[in-house]
């Protein structure tokens, strides 16, 4: 059975067909002024998930990046004051052998003394270090200072570690020690009660060569912490070089998903261009001549 066809059915499928001619030039000439292969979710769902996902991963890895930034501040500032650390023990323990000099008298020892009693100052000035206005050697407990000035001793008993996520599921520390720093071997006999003994000793007029070996002890434990330090440093850097190369990676999925292929979009907007206007030749031949036309 042969369907009839009218004028208005034509005229009907003519303006439908222009209209999604001009649809298809609208979404080329959005993707060329956006550079975007959609405007809107609904243009591609599974593009605009994918998207959703890389910006999150993006985020994601920004906030890992922001840790590691802080992890590496932490780090390089205890690094700088172990580093001071163990410039002054190395001075102590040329002062400690110094003393046993036969020819020093009392008042040279009492000189000492003062020297000691200034680097034991400065060791109290190291153990507040802050990065942030926190003390990074108070374990946890960052807004009390873990030195006390008025019993010139370490008096923090915090030992907790400030761990921060470097990585998904990857919690590393970024603070040190402080008891394993200055109480070490023990609250009794830690680096300030032995700058105290040996100030005492020489301001008494005697030498304080007997206590070289716990000097020294005092260096080998610095030298342990240090090392155990560089070690996180260096991990902390291997994380940060694949954060970064992460972000790369992840940027140039999320260009490869979102992005359009400029040359395509100017290449089927010429080419869409085209057929719309043979759309519109072809449109102008199907409208019925009127009654007036005839009439003339």
């Amino acid at each position: 059975m042969a369907i009839r066809v009218t004028q208005n059915m034509l005229n009907s499928h003519m303006l439908r067909n222009l209209s999604n001619s001009m649809g298809s030039m609208d979404k080329y000439q959005e993707q060329l002024s956006s550079g975007k292969k959609i405007a809107r979710p609904s243009d591609d769902p599974v593009v605009a998930t994918r998207g959703m996902f890389y910006r999150s991963s993006l985020v994601e890895n920004a906030q890992f990046q922001r840790n590691v930034n802080e992890a590496t501040s932490w780090m390089e500032l205890a690094d700088k004051a172990m580093d001071e650390q163990t410039s002054i023990m190395k001075r102590v323990n040329e002062l400690a052998v110094y003393s046993g000099n036969v020819s020093l008298n009392s008042d040279s020892l009492k000189a000492i003394a003062e020297e000691i009693d200034q680097i034991k100052e400065q060791m109290g000035n190291i153990a507040n270090q802050t990065v942030g206005g926190r003390y990074i050697f108070a374990g946890t407990d960052t807004q009390n200072p873990p030195y006390s000035y008025e019993q010139g001793d370490f008096v923090s008993t915090n030992n907790a570690e400030i761990r921060l996520e470097m990585n998904k599921n990857v919690f590393l520390p970024i603070n040190v020690s402080g008891q394993a720093l200055f109480n070490y071997p023990s609250n009794d006999k830690n680096v300030f009660k032995l700058l105290d003994t040996i100030s005492a000793q020489l301001k008494e007029g005697k030498d304080v060569t007997s206590y070289i070996t716990d000097i020294q002890q005092q260096e080998d434990n610095l030298n342990a912490q240090r090392a155990s330090l560089g070690a996180r440093v260096n991990r902390i850097e291997l994380i940060s070089d694949r954060l970064q190369n992460e972000e790369v990676n992840v940027n140039k999925l999320m260009s490869d998903n979102e992005d359009a292929d400029i040359a395509s979009v100017i290449t089927n907007l010429k080419t869409q261009e085209n057929v719309h206007s043979a759309a519109l030749g072809a449109g102008a031949r199907i409208i019925q001549p009127s009654l007036m036309d005839f009439l003339r």
